[in-house]
């Protein structure tokens, strides 16, 4: 009786995690769907580039094929097929995702919610200090090291980065610390280019580093009382596709 009750248990298991994974596929394309749509309808030219690179990519499958003849001709071409699709796929999550970016440019609160939607081994402190005006600094733990990211007036927030640059350097020694202002001013990094400027750091600490470094400036945190408020200003409406965006990018 109990082996016939671990059967049907592992059974109704069974079947409960495949309808859960297919209720999370089905989800994903709803979701994919509506940001074509959104997308779609605010970019007239995401149609022709995706038809465009789908056609042509193809086209000169078929004609390859033709070309090759024999067997390759057969593979040739249902590859072009599947080649095309990627490729138009790929054009419309690098147009979405400029999307989301521009429209998030500008907004209290954008400069933390890229930074929390990074791809990578980052640890985000959103509004570790912030002004009554909605400024910010978040800080960064990552390979390069600590980052600390101002988006506001560049007035009011180099003071702030200055200030938790120098608490924090008591604490990482000769750990590098970087900072900058987001923005499309001299010497400030757009939003749209955050990631890529990040990434282009070099790598000066290992993740043991990084947790080290974690529970320390954790620690400093606690010390220096509750975490800065963030901006109470709207958040960017982009915010609105987190979830599309992450399933873009696990497709």
């Amino acid at each position: 009786m109990a082996k016939t009750r671990n059967k049907a248990e592992i059974k109704a298991a069974k079947e409960q995690a495949k309808a859960a994974r297919k209720a999370a596929s089905k989800q994903r394309r709803a979701q994919l769907w509506q940001a074509f749509q959104i997308q779609r309808k605010e970019d007239k030219r995401l149609l022709p580039y995706m038809i465009g690179a789908f056609v042509l990519i193809v086209a000169a499958s078929v004609a390859l094929g033709m070309f090759a003849g024999g067997i390759t001709r057969f593979t040739l071409i249902p590859l072009g097929v599947v080649l095309g699709a990627l490729v138009a796929f790929i054009i419309f999550a690098r147009r979405a995702q400029k999307s989301v970016y521009r429209k998030a440019e500008g907004q209290a609160g954008a400069a933390a919610w890229a930074l929390e939607n990074l791809r990578g081994k980052w640890r985000v402190t959103p509004g570790v200090a912030a002004t009554g005006h909605l400024d910010a600094v978040h800080r960064v733990i990552g390979r390069p090291g600590v980052i600390f990211v101002g988006e506001g007036s560049a007035a009011r927030v180099k003071p702030l980065l200055a200030q938790e640059k120098k608490r924090t350097a008591r604490l990482v020694g000769d750990v590098p610390i970087y900072d900058f202002v987001i923005g499309n001013g001299e010497g400030e990094v757009p939003l749209a280019k955050l990631e890529r400027h990040l990434n282009k750091l070099p790598a000066n600490i290992t993740v043991k580093q990084m947790d080290a470094l974690e529970s320390r400036l954790g620690a400093l945190g606690a010390k220096a009382g509750p975490a800065a408020a963030m901006p109470k200003g709207p958040m960017p409406t982009a915010a609105k596709m987190r979830g599309i965006q992450r399933t873009v990018r696990r497709r």
